[in-house]
């Protein structure tokens, strides 16, 4: 009898603390963490332009990714791409420009822009890109760069085109044969692809048409159009993107999220937030449900290190769909994965520092 009193008393005492923890626990809701919104000032340009100016002239070490014809085409990198030969790769090379160009347009009295320039303007001349126009004409290598680099060209040119100073005016006069020839490539190239390319890493689709439409929007109509037909086409009637797969080991984008960063530019965002709500069920309303951050295990990988990479890209989707849908989850989500990967591309490591500059400080411009 008595064994039968302590365990009702025990009992007792038990429901009442976790009543008491209940009682608590609503009356104390967990806070959620606010992230700090990254911000592009001279503190922060004087961290993030000296991985690309010191790489832009940096030939090696260098993946070229060319088809060889014959053994003429056995040649220096510079002597190949003698506008785009740094930075490890052609692409990289090219958004590295993009990174300079952008800091320097955003901040006119930048402390560093003499000697930028100076090394912009050496790069992209009449000369150097008629001979990148040459290689990308050649019979071996006509899908060069498909559609990665093609997109961060046209990146640079809206940059250019959108920047008037007489030294963006002349580089873009410079640059004008390439860029005709991307928008060319890309208006032939894109009919002819039945089915969107839904990767993590250079070939996405999704990514490609998504950086060149905002170029073609401003100055390219024949190319908007194209690209807004094929959005719709690839995507309009996509659902339950398996965002929870996300991430592969080797991605620095997002599949998921760049098609919807897509999507944001191509429909009305009433009908936007129908389609998204079909494409991440519940996503609005909780971002940080399908998406962790991703963590580098060895940033002298190259691969493992596209990783940071992939934060960055992550957070510039997000600000571009917290920005447009008024979603401050999204934008905290985006915050928290920026700040992350930021200060760790400082690493010493080449494999990251060649080009994770660019990718941050996209994110940037697109949380302001």
């Amino acid at each position: 009898m008595k064994k039968i009193i302590l365990i009702i008393i025990l009992i007792t005492i038990s429901a009442s603390c976790n009543q008491q923890k209940d009682k608590q626990l609503k009356k104390e809701p967990i806070k959620e963490v606010i992230y700090k919104k990254p911000q592009l000032n001279n503190k922060s340009a004087n961290y993030l332009y000296h991985f690309a100016y010191d790489c832009i002239d940096k030939e090696y070490p260098n993946k070229l990714g060319q088809v060889l014809g014959d053994a003429s085409y056995l040649k220096e990198p510079s002597e190949l791409h003698p506008a785009f030969y740094g930075c490890f790769d052609w692409h990289s090379s090219v958004h590295g420009h993009w990174a300079l160009l952008n800091i320097l347009k955003e901040l006119p009295n930048f402390e560093q822009r003499v000697e930028i320039l100076q090394k912009l303007q050496k790069n992209i001349t009449k000369e150097n890109i008629l001979k990148e126009v040459q290689y990308f004409d050649d019979n071996y290598n006509k899908t060069f760069e498909r559609t990665y680099g093609w997109a961060w060209l046209l990146k640079v040119a809206e940059t250019l085109r959108d920047w008037n100073t007489k030294e963006a005016i002349e580089m873009f006069e410079n640059l004008k044969p390439l860029v005709n020839l991307v928008e060319e490539k890309y208006i032939e190239f894109l009919p002819k692809l039945k089915y969107p390319i839904r990767v993590g890493e250079h070939p996405n689709t999704a990514f490609g048409m998504s950086f060149a439409l905002d170029y073609a929007k401003k100055y390219s109509p024949k190319l908007e159009k194209i690209i807004n037909e094929k959005a719709k086409e690839y995507y309009l009637n996509d659902k339950g993107c398996p965002i929870n797969w996300e991430p592969g080991g080797f991605d620095f984008l997002s599949p998921c999220l760049q098609e919807a960063s897509l999507m944001l530019k191509v429909l009305p965002v009433e009908d936007y937030i129908v389609w998204l709500d079909a494409f991440l069920p519940n996503f609005r309303n909780n971002p940080s449900q399908y998406l962790e951050v991703a963590k580098v295990t060895d940033r002298s990988d190259g691969k493992l290190a596209h990783l940071d990479g992939l934060n960055f890209s992550r957070a510039w989707c997000l600000y571009e769909m917290g920005t447009t849908l008024k979603n401050k989850k999204m934008i905290n989500l985006a915050n928290k994965h920026f700040n992350y990967s930021y200060h760790k591309m400082d690493s010493g490591e080449y494999a990251g520092a060649h080009w994770l500059a660019s990718f941050a400080l996209y994110a940037v411009l697109k949380s302001n």
